[in-house]
């Protein structure tokens, strides 16, 4: 008895969906669509590059083998669910695309996208970043669906989960993440660091873009290798940024105080910081130092009020 052939993931993501089973309305076999006809706007996984050289060569080879997903619109057009990478390079080899059309809801097609794109590869930290702010930022939800508690369930995650993902998107800037790339062999640890290190100071994001598309630019290494080494750089950069180090000629001597020590006094903030870095002669004068530190401040801001009067 001969096999049946396999589908594909994106095939049984499709015959097996729980609408699919209850009866999901496909319009009968595949369609050849002009690729002009099928509109992608809106779509979450396109917010990051996507390769497509070694797709194209397959189907100029071998033919498109695996539709696309998409759902009708007025007018003779479509929406693509799911399938950007066929739609594309269809698109770029100047033939029509093979497609599967569906009359899903808008919500079931969001979360379709979602499940190709995690079955295509697994989202890196940034990508499942992008799509939550896209998810409560945009139009993709119900207005009383677009929350943190709402985007984590349809992206299968605690809101605490999501909280962190949207916290870096939000202090690294949706450009210069843009800049960077999917970064896939970078994890949350690195990408919380470089939010930390840009929280710190006010970085010039263009400049760092900048970084980024040189960095990508002279390393010879593949899309997803590139985009590590861009984070990489942007990562350095900002670091250099928080923590210049002084250079020698900018260390400040220290003071001599008779009976103390010795103590370096820096100033910064545009006259607002004072630090003070003593070097006691007697370690229980710096315990006792620390205890009544506010109370001394708060007396010497006194006797400065009164000498300024």
């Amino acid at each position: 008895m001969a096999r049946k052939p396999k589908l594909g993931l994106p095939l049984q993501t499709l015959r097996n969906a729980p609408d699919a089973l209850e009866g999901r309305r496909l319009r009968g076999g595949v369609f050849e669509i002009d690729t002009g006809q099928i509109e992608t706007a809106g779509r979450l996984d396109d917010r990051l590059q996507i390769e497509i050289e070694s797709l194209k060569a397959s189907i100029s080879k071998n033919g498109q083998r695996v539709p696309v997903l998409a759902r009708p619109l007025e007018g003779d057009r479509y929406s693509l669910i799911y399938g950007r990478r066929r739609l594309e390079a269809c698109r770029e080899l100047g033939i029509k695309v093979r497609a599967i059309v569906t009359e899903v809801e808008g919500d079931q097609a969001l979360r379709d996208q979602l499940l190709e794109n995690q079955e295509r590869r697994d989202l890196s930290f940034i990508e499942r970043a992008l799509v939550a702010a896209a998810l409560l930022d945009g139009d993709h939800l119900n207005e009383t669906e677009r929350t943190n508690k709402g985007v984590a369930e349809v992206l299968n995650l605690t809101e605490a989960g999501v909280s962190q993902l949207l916290s870096v998107v939000r202090t690294v800037g949706e450009d210069l993440v843009l800049s960077i790339g999917a970064a896939p062999g970078i994890g949350r640890p690195r990408w919380e660091e470089l939010k930390k290190s840009l929280g710190t100071v006010e970085s010039d994001r263009d400049q760092l873009a900048t970084v980024a598309n040189e960095a990508k630019a002279s390393h010879p290494g593949g899309i997803d290798e590139k985009s590590d080494k861009a984070f990489l750089a942007v990562l350095s950069a900002a670091q250099k940024a928080v923590r210049p180090g002084p250079s020698a000629d900018a260390r400040v001597p220290a003071v001599l105080i008779r009976g103390v020590g010795s103590a370096t006094i820096t100033t910064g903030r545009r006259g607002k910081q004072l630090k003070i870095d003593l070097i006691a002669e007697e370690t229980g004068f710096v315990s006792w130092l620390n205890g009544n530190a506010p109370q001394l401040i708060t007396e010497l801001h006194e006797r400065w009020t009164r000498s300024e009067d």
